[in-house]
């Protein structure tokens, strides 16, 4: 059964179609976040930005935090494990103009949950609560929202009976990413426990993990009722995934995947965004893990993954990026060579 997703309504913030994008390090920054807007995303998260390097006036941090003019509505995660530095440093968030503060709650790397950030907060439920009331104090009425876990691992499920708690401290939505911390990201989400959630508050929730295809999305909403969708790992050199989806949600017909031609053509677009934004060097070094993501499965491509992450300007790695379909013609071409006598039997 089909359950076409609506618009919800995060403060005085509509999203029209909630389809989401959360953060990803080192891959959701304004170019990646372009793209995705054109393939029908509700809102796109920056990456995550740490309250110690706003507060510690780290250019990388503030560099995350940049955003396109015409990219509304946009999302500024932030993580950090205490309440009053969170607070200040909410404060430097609001300053971007974003239309949403998210909270991390779910970042399960040790390098973020040594600090008390992340996902391990599972771990200290007051402090969790505490975090999102200063937050909420500090940049009202910019909506505060939280994208969290169901817990620290199997033992300490905590977010059917923390989420109630987080929505009582201000908190606008939830994300749920049905895996515990323990996890990572193997084994499979567990989506009777967003359903759990969605169950315990009144604000939105939004579920999250092993959503790959456009039936996996109905079948989450279906199964759990939550009001949206975010979509992490499977976007990764795929856009099409949102923009598919939202075509089946809306008219239970499954578009075609995209072409070779098409990967190609977007991977192109991207490499230069990435350009215009980073410069040649840092631009076309981002690129190569895109490139390898966008031409997965295309004939030649892992044969040429070495060289193209060692590619090293523009004109490389476009020629890289082409070459791949002069490649894929070529055989195309032998093929049919091939065929044609034995067609000509018949």
């Amino acid at each position: 059964m089909l359950m076409p997703l609506r618009p919800i309504q995060v403060g005085k913030l509509t999203i029209e179609a909630p389809l989401i994008s959360p953060p990803m390090a080192g891959v959701t920054n304004l170019a990646f976040r372009r793209i995705l807007r054109e393939h029908g995303v509700g809102l796109a998260s920056t990456e995550m930005v740490s309250d110690q390097g706003l507060l510690h006036n780290a250019s990388e941090s503030f560099r995350i935090m940049r955003l396109d003019p015409d990219e509304h509505p946009v999302s500024v995660q932030l993580f950090g494990g205490d309440p009053g530095s969170m607070a200040r440093a909410a404060r430097l968030v609001a300053q971007t103009g974003c239309d949403v503060l998210d909270i991390n709650m779910g970042c399960p790397a040790p390098k973020i949950t040594k600090g008390r950030g992340g996902s391990a907060l599972l771990r200290e439920p007051d402090v969790a609560v505490a975090v999102v009331e200063a937050v909420v104090d500090a940049v009202a009425p910019l909506p505060v929202t939280v994208k969290m876990r169901t817990g620290w691992d199997q033992d300490s499920i905590v977010a059917p009976d923390l989420a109630p708690r987080l929505e009582r401290a201000g908190a606008r939505m939830i994300t749920v990413h049905g895996r515990t911390k323990a996890q990572a990201y193997t084994g499979h989400a567990d989506w009777t426990l967003i359903r759990r959630v969605k169950e315990a508050v009144s604000v939105p929730v939004i579920g999250n993990g092993d959503v790959w295809t456009p039936q996996d999305a109905a079948r989450l909403l279906e199964e759990t009722g939550c009001d949206g969708i975010a979509i992490a790992r499977p976007s990764l050199g795929n856009p099409w995934i949102f923009s598919r989806t939202l075509h089946y949600l809306h008219t239970g017909e499954v578009p075609p995947e995209p072409t070779a031609e098409e990967r190609v053509a977007t991977a192109l677009r991207h490499l230069h965004l990435l350009v215009e934004i980073k410069g040649e060097y840092i631009g076309v070094r981002e690129m190569r893990k895109h490139a390898a993501w966008y031409t997965k499965g295309i004939p030649g491509a892992a044969a040429a993954r070495s060289r193209v992450n060692a590619a090293e300007t523009v004109p490389q790695m476009e020629g890289l990026l082409r070459s791949l379909l002069e490649a894929r013609a070529t055989a195309s071409a032998e093929d049919r060579q091939v065929e044609a006598p034995a067609s000509c039997r018949i």
